[in-house]
């Protein structure tokens, strides 16, 4: 198809023809954070021993079944991917040993997405650094490189590592020994704390810590960025796909941190409320790896003062295990950070990841801006047109915005959840019934309302990027868990109900968060589209008990129906301007009544597209358009509007 490429023209992407494109797409896929041979699905006992022989060719699916996935997410109407690859992925044999196999699988499953009319940016995928410390992305020899035995962070409490907290044997759900969404808490274990610290604060707090003759920053983001160059390469003539992601979701690490200081709740050094979790300061961390038992304070939610407060005291690494490895020292040790003599840890500069010869530290400006200079840079060496999606520490927010020297031609990709439904999986509200519009929610509006103002502080940040021009804000993920009230929909499924009903929350809170985007006028890429999902609470998307894929193979009972499988379809599959000849000004999709309206300012004689799904129109559609004409085109579910003699277009969709 070779789709035109994008570039951006303040909050709007453009293509070549001066349209602008809404990018309304998905994240592919759950399960490209695992391997694929062996399985790598976190309900699976490992002890990651053959991390420099897996593969991750066939993730998101093998190539054999794209034309099957990829029709499917067409015929849903989105036209672009966020598309899933790690660190691991391409580099897991050794440094610079790329997997040359996995490179052309990547590349064939990026033309293929342009065969189906979707954008591609790359998404170099992390959560918590690695497998073997929690989540995915780093490969395992990094740990080797700087000093670190993996093998060892169960043993010492420096992970919190599904693969070996969960009882396989017994399957299922198990809140008792891995809850829900607590892979996140893994940020502040020593064993994510160090890898981030050196990843981008190396040269600054131990610069003279040196790994294979350079020092540890730079040799650790060289091997990033020389993965990202080895699958750049591969697709750098392709016009779909349109950029990359800085690094998703990355970590402070120690960065602006006193190191005897726990965050219990708000506070001088730290006004946001305390997470659920151990409530770990640096000293902590560092006496933990350096093989010190340490009572740490264990920070849980208070339903009944709908607070985070503290539980109890938890005593980590009872056995004494060193993290570090035999004849290998900690490099912020040699630092002056702390010292350790006679059994016990004594900090020698309480405020060295703080501040330092009256200059504070700030992650982003100081250390995250060089590091998306350096992403951009080395890609747009090989291919100039491409963009930056980045993103910051989710946990540190977007309240100053980007820092100042973000490159030019960056997009805003952070993410956004609610959180409340993805960590409790319940999305619960009253209602009533309307005798107009049948069942509504008492309540939806102040959600939907709640959710565009937290959207639009997201979006605000991008005003802040290309020297104050702005940029397109597309939000990388956002979605929601499947198995809501402990799995209900799939009981029901498996009780033979095929009908919506089992799906109305799903449906309802999907709604509710694209009529939050449409208000707003925003980009996406939904979270997420896994073909390996299972309605099995052990498995879902394959990773860590997560469950958010829109797809499950246990839905797909009938093959010739291309939107077997899908779950909530009614809450994503909507109507939306794609491509418009002029500035969008204002988009509203009515779900209980079909109705959708969109306004545009129109721009030359081109044509606008708006995508119209079968699904929300079974019986048809009926058209009104103020200042222009318009063109039905039922197979490609889609109305092409022209503008006739007026500068503003309005476009009305009704439900027959």
């Amino acid at each position: 198809m070779a789709l035109p490429r994008l570039d951006i023209d303040g909050e709007w992407f453009r293509d070549a023809e001066g349209r602008t494109r809404l990018l309304r797409g998905v994240n592919l896929g759950g399960d490209c954070k695992v391997p694929f041979t062996p399985n790598g699905h976190t309900n699976i006992p490992t002890d990651f021993a053959d991390h420099r022989t897996v593969s991750f060719v066939g993730r998101p699916f093998p190539l054999a079944e794209a034309d099957e996935h990829l029709a499917r997410l067409k015929a849903w109407g989105f036209n672009c991917l966020r598309l899933l690859t790690t660190w691991e992925a391409v580099e897991h044999e050794g440094p610079k040993r790329y997997d040359e196999a996995y490179l052309d699988y990547f590349a064939a499953i990026c033309r293929k997405a342009d065969d189906y009319g979707m954008y591609v940016f790359v998404d170099f995928h992390q959560d918590v650094w690695s497998r073997m410390t929690g989540g995915d992305g780093a490969p395992g020899w990094l740990f080797d490189a700087v000093g670190l035995d993996f093998t060892r962070f169960h043993a010492a409490g420096a992970a919190h590592v599904m693969q070996y907290k969960y009882d396989f044997a017994r399957g299922g759900r198990q809140e008792e020994n891995y809850p829900t969404m607590t892979w996140s808490q893994n940020y502040k274990y020593p064993a994510n704390a160090i890898m981030w610290t050196l990843f981008f604060a190396g040269n600054t707090f131990c610069p003279d810590f040196l790994v294979h003759g350079r020092p540890a920053q730079d040799f650790l983001q060289e091997h990033y960025l020389g993965a990202m160059e080895a699958v750049a390469e591969r697709v750098k003539d392709l016009s779909n796909v349109i950029g990359f992601d800085s690094l998703n979701e990355p970590g402070s690490g120690y960065v602006g941190l006193s190191m005897s200081y726990r965050h219990l709740g708000p506070s001088e050094k730290n006004p946001f409320p305390a997470r659920p979790g151990l409530a770990w300061s640096p000293l902590d961390g560092f006496a933990v790896a350096r093989g010190l038992a340490r009572e740490i304070p264990e920070m849980g939610i208070d339903w009944e003062q709908r607070a985070v407060v503290r539980k109890r005291d938890v005593l980590v690494n009872p056995d004494g295990v060193s993290i570090w490895k035999e004849g290998r020292a900690c490099p912020f040790e040699r630092a002056g950070v702390y010292r350790l003599a006679g059994g016990e840890i004594e900090v020698m500069d309480e405020e060295f990841f703080l501040e330092r010869n009256g200059r504070r530290f700030e992650m982003e400006k100081d250390f995250m801006g060089p590091f998306f200079t350096h992403v951009a840079e080395r890609v747009r060496a090989i291919n100039k047109d491409w963009l930056l999606f980045a993103e910051l520490d989710p946990g540190s927010g977007l309240g100053h915005g980007f820092p100042p020297d973000t490159p030019e031609r960056t997009v805003n990709a952070s993410h956004w959840y609610d959180i409340v439904t993805l960590s409790t999986k319940r999305f619960d509200f009253p209602v009533k019934i309307n005798p107009y519009t049948g069942r509504t929610t008492e309540g939806a509006d102040a959600i939907e309302a709640s959710y565009v103002r937290q959207l639009g502080r997201l979006k605000d940040a991008s005003r802040t990027l290309n020297s104050g021009t702005g940029a397109p804000a597309l939000l990388g993920e956002f979605g929601i868990p499947f198995d809501l009230d402990d799995a209900a929909a799939y009981k029901a499924w498996d009780a033979g109900d095929r009908s919506e009903g089992p799906w109305e929350k799903h449906i309802i809170a999907l709604d509710l968060m694209y009529n939050a985007l449409d208000q707003l006028l925003m980009n996406s890429t939904q979270w997420n589209y896994t073909a390996s999902n299972r309605n099995d609470q052990a498995v879902g998307d394959g990773w860590n008990q997560e469950d958010l894929s829109i797809y499950s193979i246990d839905q797909r009972s009938d093959p010739a129906d291309i939107n077997s499988g899908g779950r909530a379809l009614k809450g994503f599959v909507r109507p939306y301007a794609r491509v418009v000849a002029g500035r969008p000004l204002k988009m509203k999709f009515k779900r209980e009544t079909g109705t959708f309206r969109f306004v545009y300012e129109a721009e030359g004689r081109g044509e606008t597209e708006i995508f119209v799904p079968r699904l929300q129109y079974p019986n048809g559609y009926d058209v009104e358009v103020e200042g222009g004409e318009a063109m039905r085109d039922e197979e490609n579910q889609r109305l092409l509007v022209h503008a006739v003699g007026s500068d503003k277009v309005a476009v009305m969709i009704t439900r027959r």
